[in-house]
């Protein structure tokens, strides 16, 4: 009788376990990637009120712009949380990737900053400007350029402007593209640089009072969140974007970089 018993009691654990098996792997945290700065140091916030609807979050830090998107169609993500539409639709076309946007974030009005001076309108004839290498942050920033006055774009640019697209540069500005991670680490090489938020924080620039000039608030460069096309619609997608576009989240932001970084939804 007791070995008949321990042999029920054996089998009806490994059913137990083999049911619950499905429920562990649920648990899993998902692995979201970022860039150090701001997107990770929101994230952290982000990951605490999600943590009270269930959703475990594990931050992956990266230092450039290229590799999130890698890791995210490489399977290594389940989702990113550092890049604008427009740098994500290029990569969609240029790479193949079956990325979508599922959430707005934040957004960074780009700054541009200087060692040697401290108004756009004093730099000199030949002046040596950085801007990012990437096709649509370098738009970007020569839109930008563009409407403080600086140059004049071919007609229909648009958002992937180059320096080919320049039509009219008076002070015949010197273009430097370099990675946008680099470019604050540069300034003491260039006469003046644009530099994405995220990084200028990080090398201890603050867009309020460091930068020369900033990009309107109004852009069309809100930061998003990304996931594969094939997960747009699970439901550990719709917690991360509620978590994300919380209340709580907005105050975080208000408070922690005051008006440096923007709610964008």
């Amino acid at each position: 009788m007791n070995k008949r018993f321990l042999l029920r009691a054996t089998l009806a654990l490994s059913v137990a376990a083999s049911l619950a098996a499905p429920a562990l792997a649920q648990d899993k945290p998902i692995k979201i990637g970022v860039t150090a700065g701001p997107h990770a140091q929101i994230l952290e916030n982000v990951k605490k009120t999600a943590e009270k609807d269930g959703l475990k979050i594990q931050i992956v830090e990266f230092s450039d712009y290229v590799q999130p998107n890698a890791a995210l169609a490489a399977g290594d993500l389940d989702a990113n949380s550092y890049q604008h539409k427009p740098y994500l639709d290029g990569q969609v076309k240029d790479r193949g990737y079956k990325l979508v946007s599922v959430g707005y974030t934040v957004n960074f009005p780009i700054g541009l900053y200087s060692k040697k001076v401290k108004k756009l309108e004093d730099l000199k004839e030949g002046a040596r400007f950085g801007i990012p290498n990437d096709p649509t942050n370098g738009g970007r920033v020569l839109l930008v350029l563009q409407d403080k006055g600086l140059i004049k774009l071919k007609e229909g640019a648009g958002l992937k402007a180059t320096p080919l697209d320049v039509t009219s540069n008076p002070k015949k500005l010197r273009f430097v593209e370099l990675d946008a991670a680099q470019l604050a680490r540069s300034l003491d090489d260039l006469d003046a640089a644009a530099v994405n938020t995220n990084f200028a924080l990080s090398a201890g620039l603050n867009p309020g009072k460091d930068a020369i000039a900033q990009e309107s608030a109004k852009s069309p460069y809100v930061n998003i969140i990304a996931v594969r096309e094939s997960d747009k619609d699970k439901p550990w997608v719709a917690k991360l974007v509620k978590a994300y576009q919380s209340e709580d989240t907005r105050q975080f932001i208000q408070t922690e970089f005051k008006g440096a970084v923007l709610a964008g939804w």
